[in-house]
């Protein structure tokens, strides 16, 4: 506890800004802006580093061409996109992008600039986001990788320090080598995966050259290292036929401790602030989880099946200390990893990153209730007595903690709590209303920010010619009307700012769909309303 309430001291020291999932934190253009000119490139800027998936960072001009000449190039804050020179340069264009963040997730989003004068009719979105059948397939890998760590660092540290020499090791070594199996399997199936994830398309829909980017990218190389790990380890498991001496057992603990880096180096805690100490709190983690709950189920599984009461009054005192300082470090390393990556109490309830912490920390409670029952009837020593009744405890233990492995597989695919700030940030940048409205005369195009009930909601808008060109303003003239509560147009004052542009201020009285009408005078005798709902919250 001293330790934990240590690194507890620890963590409240300044650290560097850290994100988990990359948040788009300025472009030029901006979004929605209107330039006079195409730029020579387009910069996007992350709040942490992130790295471009080949061929999916896109700029598709006004007649649906993508003008973007190749990949993004990394840059000092972000990326920069160079483009061609479009044909129909005036009108409004969509940037999407798909980049890897520091963690290994891909992020995406889009956005729309517009050079000249906004598109009378609006672009194409081009198609973000992660298929749904990805989205399902990749905690599931996640989760039988967890699943096959419990059934090969169980059975292994079993046969290792406590099976009876007398009794066949057969069902222990068949638990470690499905476990060996499956974490391969999943690991396959994570590399596979990421190629998907990261272009957005479905499972199956991979080419070999983005097979090849993924083999390549650092996610890719320490995978590889992982599946080298798991080839030693299934040598070093053939070995497992009497108990280990030095050699071979300084040989499978530096096996282990290289497999289980691979976990923390691909997901948040190589991204997150104090990476060093949570890649460690990591590995101690995972450790500690795939003895304790490896360890049941081998028990469960053999020992109590087949060890006669002598060889049980041996060897569950001492399983049940050993798997109490494991359950000890676990719980550490996972408050020390909840410390960090939730960065504050609001998170705990208020992200679901936390939400999940609170479902995984009750489960945990759970196991500790019942893995305390089972400790209980081994210091008295009924368990040698009646085993079945300690099977029956040690069954329901392991199959709590098997969900708790579920839990977790879906919280490491869940943007850490700490980063709720940055997102929130970003919302409040994207918050507010925006749109372009058309009419024979004029098109304008206009924000409203931030679009809440009160007084003070600004109005920004720029006045074009159906050709694009800046269109002089002589007279605007705004209201809003909330039809459904009887409340009549209200006029807001906009003045013209500089020719084309209108800078105002409207007043929205209380929340509902409100309707906004426009009406410019260009001229004497020229004049022209426009009108769209807006939402207020």
């Amino acid at each position: 506890m001293a330790a934990v309430f240590g690194v507890a001291g620890a963590l409240v020291a300044p650290a560097g800004v850290a994100g988990a999932h990359a948040v788009l934190s300025e472009s030029n253009p901006r979004p929605g802006e209107v330039v006079q000119s195409l730029p020579a490139q387009i910069r996007l800027g992350f709040n942490e580093p992130v790295r471009a998936v080949p061929g999916k960072t896109v700029v598709v001009g006004p007649d649906g061409k993508r003008l973007n000449a190749g990949d993004p190039v990394p840059s000092a804050d972000g990326l920069s996109i160079r483009l061609r020179g479009a044909d129909q340069p005036t009108g409004t264009y969509v940037v999407s992008y798909r980049v890897i963040s520091a963690d290994s997730h891909p992020v995406s989003g889009s956005f729309t600039f517009s050079v000249g004068a906004p598109s009378a009719a609006p672009v194409a979105e081009v198609p973000v986001g992660t298929h749904p059948a990805v989205r399902v397939a990749v905690p599931a890998a996640k989760y039988a990788g967890y699943l096959g760590l419990v059934l090969l660092i169980g059975p292994m540290v079993m046969l290792a320090m406590w099976y009876p020499r007398r009794l066949p090791r057969r069902v222990p070594l068949r638990l470690a080598r499905a476990g060996l199996v499956t974490v391969a399997a999943s690991t396959l199936a994570a590399l596979w995966l990421q190629a998907p994830a990261a272009s957005g398309a479905a499972p199956f829909d991979v080419s070999p050259a983005e097979l090849r980017d993924v083999v390549a990218s650092p996610f890719g190389l320490i995978l590889l290292g992982r599946l080298l790990a798991l080839a030693a380890a299934a040598m070093l498991l053939g070995r497992l036929r009497r108990r280990p001496g030095w050699r071979l057992g300084s040989a499978l603990t530096v096996t282990a401790v290289a497999g289980l880096s691979t976990w923390p180096l691909t997901g948040h805690p190589v991204a997150a602030p104090h990476a060093a100490l949570l890649v460690a709190a990591d590995v101690l983690h995972l450790a500690a989880m795939g003895m304790w709950i490896g360890g049941l189920v081998a028990l469960w599984a053999a020992v109590l099946r087949r060890a006669d009461p002598r060889e049980l009054r041996l060897i569950l005192p001492s399983w049940s200390r050993w798997a109490m300082i494991g359950v000890y470090w676990l719980v550490a390393a996972g408050l020390v990893q909840a410390l960090v990556q939730l960065g504050g109490w609001s998170s705990l309830t208020g992200s679901g990153y936390g939400r999940a912490v609170v479902v995984k920390a009750g489960l945990v409670a759970a196991v500790l209730g019942v893995a305390a029952v089972s400790r209980r009837l081994v210091r008295r020593g009924s368990a040698t007595a009646a085993p079945a009744r300690l099977r029956r405890a040690v069954g329901i233990e392991a199959a709590i903690a098997i969900v708790v492995l579920a839990v977790s597989a879906v919280l490491v695919q869940l943007t850490p709590g700490r980063t709720v700030d940055v997102e929130a940030a970003a919302a409040a940048r994207a918050r507010g209303f925006a749109t372009t409205l058309t009419s024979p005369l004029y098109a304008v195009q206009f924000e409203v920010y931030p679009a809440t009930v009160g007084e003070y909601n600004s109005f920004h808008a720029f006045v074009y010619t159906p050709e694009g060109k800046p269109l002089p303003v002589a007279e605007w003239t705004v209201t809003v009307a909330l039809p459904e509560q009887g409340i009549e147009p209200m006029a807001n004052p906009v003045f013209t700012l500089t020719g084309n542009q209108g800078l105002g201020n409207i007043t929205f009285p209380m929340r509902g769909q409100w309707s906004l009408v426009i009406t410019l005078r260009i001229s004497d005798f020229d004049q022209a309303t426009v009108t769209t709902p807006i939402a207020v919250t």
